[in-house]
């Protein structure tokens, strides 16, 4: 079970895709965009810990996402909010490629999204990211 500070992170995490969803289908708008960033930077923080999350950050392995991410941040920040957009992005790819197939088993198991995950058009795709039988990437 999560507790209250986790609760609290997983909220803003979402908020924070929230607000760039809003941010990108109103036309890359800088405010919604970096409200977004600030949200799902907090969520991870709070979910994760502070020195957890700073940890995941500056790993070696994650040096380049890292760099892409935050990059890509500080540009929408700045205004250049299609590079920086698409600078975040890749570094949001390659920060957290390996937990998608997680991610995915687990909406697999959800009810509704089981029968959307199931549908023809999106199982090629998903059974080529996370096998039906997959778990934990370890």
């Amino acid at each position: 079970m999560l507790d209250d500070r986790r609760k609290i992170g997983v909220g803003l995490t979402g908020l924070g895709f929230l607000f760039l969803l809003l941010g990108v289908l109103f036309f890359f708008d800088r405010g919604l965009l970096a409200m977004g960033n600030v949200l799902f930077l907090t969520g991870v923080a709070l979910t994760i810990g502070p020195q957890a999350a700073l940890r995941f950050f500056v790993r070696p392995k994650n040096y380049k996402g890292s760099a892409f991410f935050l990059g890509g941040v500080v540009l929408v920040v700045v205004g250049w909010t299609l590079i920086g957009f698409a600078l975040e992005m890749w570094g949001f790819w390659l920060l957290f490629s390996a937990f998608f197939p997680t991610v995915l088993s687990f909406l697999r198991r959800m009810p509704f999204l089981k029968r959307v995950l199931d549908l023809p058009a999106f199982k090629a795709v998903i059974n080529k990211v996370a096998p039906a039988g997959g778990g934990l990437p370890v």
